[in-house]
């Protein structure tokens, strides 16, 4: 009988993070860059707040208008145009929301070769692999994104997406 390996505990953590921090996330906003390696930076960068801005960046890159934006985030209308206009920061969770959609972008684009209208059509076509529902309505959830991150994770690797 062959022996067994032991888990090399300390190889797998410096394999990790060699691996997390080659693959840095952006958003900008407010004349600023916010970037994060891992996801302790990411908690960070939630916890400071990113500016009512944002969220303009996400509506354009999900080619959607600030309206449907407001509506998954659920801030009204009056308090973003205030808030944004005296140049303030979003709470955490919507901050969190807004870094998740972000990196599901860059992941979506990546999966479908940065062929964006294809992903924009992917994104608002119902899925099955999601209950029927489109990509877009599952955005409003921090477990609806996760969802459809694995819905593209499979499409990546050829499963039922």
């Amino acid at each position: 009988m062959g022996k067994t390996k032991t888990f090399d505990t300390k190889r797998s953590i410096q394999s990790a993070a060699g691996k997390s921090s080659s693959k840095k996330s952006t958003l900008h906003a407010g004349g600023k860059e916010y970037f994060w390696s891992n996801q302790l930076e990411r908690v960070e960068v939630i916890r400071e707040g990113i500016p009512y801005e944002s969220i303009e960046t996400v509506s354009k890159r999900l080619n959607n208008p600030i309206k449907s934006i407001l509506a998954i985030i659920g801030i009204p209308q009056t308090t973003y145009n205030k808030k944004k206009s005296e140049h303030l920061l979003l709470d955490s969770r919507d901050s969190e929301l807004l870094i998740l959609i972000n990196e599901l972008i860059d992941y979506g684009l990546d999966v479908f070769n940065n062929e964006e209208e294809k992903f924009q059509r992917w994104l608002k076509k119902p899925n099955l692999s999601i209950g029927g529902n489109s990509p877009e309505s599952m955005l409003d959830t921090v477990t609806g994104i996760n969802e459809v991150r694995f819905s593209l994770n499979r499409l990546e690797f050829g499963n039922l997406a």
